[in-house]
């Protein structure tokens, strides 16, 4: 049985599992613009005889709403104006696989069509659709995996939100970087988490400590970019729904908290051929590191999109904070040779040669993260970019180097004026995310912070 496959349902076997009672409910999901999934639990019986063919209606608002589920003003897509319509949620069934974590459970992830069955532009899984599509028309196949971090705490999600997120106890007390008995302590609940995954037809590579106490690391086999994007989404399921079910927590948060190393989701691409059998980044001879004039084209875009689709890669005001100096989280958008200090970093050779995007944090939305990772490349190849001076030693102390947008603020003015964004995504796509960004930094300059009222209640 080939990798795609292993882990996976087909329709048919779906029907019998049904038929014989191990399956009786299939989870239907979209994914929304924070990378969430979205729908509804369907029995097993209706979903095979109607639901796999005619798809599941949803409102439009998971397009438009924040992460508190709150609609929003101002979409062109949905509003009140509009009376919050329907979308349909139309299965895509080669991702049909069973849940083992969930009794009798199956999951199928769904696109988002309008009345007419088009797909919706904004959906962040047509919008990565849409740059393979770009890619593809080239003669290319990107082929993308994601590194996930994440924390892990002895909370309860309940018991953490009684205590206002603060004081929470971690799971591990000391950093736990490649630390294997720390990370026994750990094993019985990411040991759950892998062989979940891997059931599910998610095939993990390994997991590992990371820089952070209770912080560990799950990596994936790489994929082409929908498929990888969709396992690095039930990932994040996964992890959290297996933690729930045993009583503690997880977080992605880019920065959870100030002195804790902060979670990030380093990007790995490369271009292969259609079949899939030739990395087209490496050339026999070529320098510097065996790059061939397409990879440093593919390069000098990715550094050229780097400030104007930060959004994509770092989406909420929390995950800016996660740049610090001296922390393995980047400052400067440029590139290097297995150099951990910069935004970009080449690693790999021959077969495995590619690019590692540090920029991204784990609260980025695989979809949207990889989508723009696609369309800086491509305007690279088409504008033929040379990438700029390699970065040598620690990155940390330069000078003069662009630098990471601070702030989110900074981020959506660089998309809203982005050339790359616009001809790669379109005004509408651009203007929806924009919206969305804004909404999210009008609601945190509303906010009263534990941090003002520490400093300012009693001394001012």
């Amino acid at each position: 049985m080939s990798e795609a496959m292993r882990g996976r349902l087909t329709l048919d076997d779906l029907r019998a599992q049904v038929a014989s009672g191990e399956i009786d409910t299939v989870v239907a999901a979209m994914v929304d613009m924070q990378g969430r999934l979205m729908g509804k639990r369907v029995t097993g019986h209706f979903f095979v005889d109607e639901v796999a063919r005619d798809g599941a209606h949803a409102c439009s608002y998971l397009l438009g709403c924040d992460v508190e589920m709150e609609p929003l003003p101002g979409y062109r897509l949905t509003s009140w104006d509009t009376g919050y319509h329907d979308v349909r949620l139309q299965p895509d069934l080669g991702t049909l696989r069973p849940v083992p974590w969930l009794e009798r459970t199956a999951l199928v992830l769904c696109d988002v069509v309008d009345d007419s069955g088009e797909p919706v532009p904004e959906s962040p899984r047509q919008i990565l659709r849409r740059q393979v599509e770009r890619a593809h028309a080239r003669g290319f196949l990107p082929m993308i995996a994601s590194e996930l971090e994440f924390y892990i705490f002895r909370e309860t999600y309940e018991s953490a939100r009684r205590k206002h997120y603060h004081d929470l106890e971690l799971y591990g007390q000391y950093s736990e970087d490649y630390h294997i008995l720390q990370g026994t302590k750990e094993e019985w609940l990411i040991r759950q988490i892998r062989s979940g995954l891997d059931a599910a037809g998610v095939p993990v590579e390994f997991s590992k400590g990371e820089w952070g106490s209770g912080q560990h690391e799950i990596n994936l086999r790489y994929a082409a970019p929908v498929e990888m994007a969709d396992r690095h989404t039930i990932l994040k399921q996964a992890a959290k729904e297996i933690a729930a079910l045993n009583q503690v927590a997880i977080t992605f948060m880019a920065k959870w908290r100030p002195d804790a190393a902060g979670s990030s989701c380093h990007v790995h691409s490369s271009l292969w051929d259609r079949d899939g059998r030739r990395n087209l980044f490496w050339h026999e001879g070529a320098t510097p590191l065996g790059m061939s004039p397409l990879f440093r084209h593919y390069l000098g875009g990715q550094l050229a999109g780097a400030r104007q689709l930060a959004y994509f890669f770092a989406p909420y005001v929390n995950s800016y904070k996660r740049y610090m100096a001296g922390t393995f989280a980047p400052v400067f958008a440029v590139w290097s040779h297995d150099n951990r200090t910069c935004g970009f970093r080449v690693t790999g050779s021959g077969r495995s040669l590619r690019i590692e995007n540090r920029i991204p944090g784990a609260d980025a939305n695989p979809y949207l993260a990889f989508a723009a990772t696609i369309a800086a490349g491509l305007w690279g190849i088409e504008h033929e970019i040379e990438p700029p001076a390699i970065v040598e030693g620690d990155a940390y102390r330069a000078e003069g180097l662009p630098r990471v947008p601070g702030t989110l603020r900074e981020a959506l003015a660089e998309l809203e004026r982005s050339e790359i964004a616009r001809e790669a995504f379109g005004d509408r796509v651009v203007e929806h995310y924009v919206h969305t960004g804004r909404l999210e930094q009008q609601a945190y300059d509303r906010a009263v912070t534990c941090w003002e009222l520490a400093r300012n209640f009693e001394r001012i």
